[in-house]
């Protein structure tokens, strides 16, 4: 088998919580040796966040979010560990830090003292609102991009209160936006600093909202799971109290939904400008039609019709869901359930080697000998 794509690729992982780490997981995943650093005392705090492995008591997040990268424990602000933190930057090829802006030049590690010992290293700097503007002292925090990005303004039903996603999407989106600027940088040959925001990564998924605003004055409203572009779309209700997800965004998905509903000869719903007019009608349609059939009916009827409809599935039934096993889109590491790789490479793939590791659990061989091999799974 071929060795994975980014063998050989060397990333000091300085960041904590998620989006840094996340960065740093996904160029571990495809064969990068990733050296996560933490402090001696405390370690990075997602260790002990939210929910546990009940057999060890170690936060799933940790597990799942520094997998595949060796620990190690490192007080930068003692002369020792700072001195052994800049030897491994010798070598590396990439740091990734997310410390607020100017963390690292007080610590005397800002990219001119780096990039001074290794001019081919990439720094990549994950922060709430990026290196400068008004904000960038300010703490970053998902929820706060979330807030601020747009999102949270159209997220909501059309008269409750903005709301904030149920995850963390904020820096799910830019642990990848991070990872994918990084590669960039590494493919450009040149040592540089890639700024990554919270914000800014969670305002590209507004597509064109800021080019309607600013060139019609005109703003998407809250629709609660509609959107107000496609009609019908959202989740509906069931006879049997399950629920489906459907869209009809593109005018011939449209058409075959209207046939299925009875209403594929209405003129109101013929066009996108119509099913825009007349949304109340054509939702209560789809509302009644669901409401009076099981899920598999449903699904059976929109399937047959190849209009894009899916089960709503919780956990429950993502565990066993077929297609999920099929693409091995849930694995096992050490024991611990956690998602696959998050893309399939046909020649190089990636490598799911070990779950989180407890910190300096590499400390001694790394103080003996660098980056040296990492360990085996």
């Amino acid at each position: 088998m071929n060795p994975p794509p980014l063998h050989g690729l060397r990333v000091l992982d300085l960041s904590t919580v998620l989006a840094g780490p996340n960065a740093a997981r996904y160029l571990a995943d495809f064969g990068a040796d990733v050296i996560k650093v933490e402090r001696p005392d405390t370690g990075d705090s997602l260790r002990n966040m939210a929910w546990r492995d009940p057999r060890d008591g170690t936060g799933l997040w940790w597990k799942l979010v520094n997998r595949n990268k060796r620990t190690l424990a490192l007080d930068l602000k003692a002369a020792d560990d700072r001195e052994l933190f800049l030897r491994l930057v010798d070598d590396a090829h990439v740091v990734i830090e997310n410390f607020r802006p100017g963390t690292m030049e007080r610590l005397g590690l800002g990219p001119d003292v780096l990039h001074a010992r290794n001019p081919q290293l990439v720094l990549t700097r994950v922060t709430g609102f990026g290196q400068d503007g008004p904000y960038a002292s300010r703490p970053g925090f998902a929820t706060i991009a979330e807030v601020m990005s747009g999102l949270s303004a159209i997220s909501g039903e059309p008269d409750g209160q903005p709301m904030l996603p149920a995850i963390a999407l904020t820096d799910e989106v830019t642990g990848l936006v991070a990872a994918f600027a990084t590669m960039v940088a590494i493919h450009s040959g040149a040592g540089q600093v890639v700024d990554v925001s919270l914000l800014e990564s969670l305002f590209q998924l507004m597509g064109p909202l800021i080019s309607l605003y600013r060139l019609t004055g005109e703003q998407q409203p809250r629709l609660g799971t509609g959107l107000p572009y496609t009609v019908p779309r959202g989740t509906y209700r069931c006879r049997d109290g399950r629920w489906v997800g459907l869209s009809a965004s593109a005018d011939s998905v449209a058409q075959r939904v209207n046939r299925v509903l009875g209403v594929g000869d209405d003129p109101r719903f013929a066009t996108f400008e119509g099913r825009m007019a007349h949304r109340e009608a054509l939702e209560a349609v789809m509302t009644e039609w669901c409401a009076a059939r099981t899920q598999a009916e449903v699904i059976q009827a929109f399937g047959d019709a190849e209009a894009a409809i899916g089960p709503v599935l919780d956990m429950a039934d993502i565990s066993t869901d077929p297609h999920y096993a099929a693409r091995d889109a849930i694995v096992e590491l050490d024991g611990v359930p956690m998602q696959g790789l998050i893309a399939k490479l046909s020649a190089t793939p990636g490598v799911l080697r070990w779950h989180g590791r407890a910190i300096d659990a590499d400390g001694a061989a790394i103080r003996a000998h660098g980056w040296g091999p990492p360990p085996e799974a």
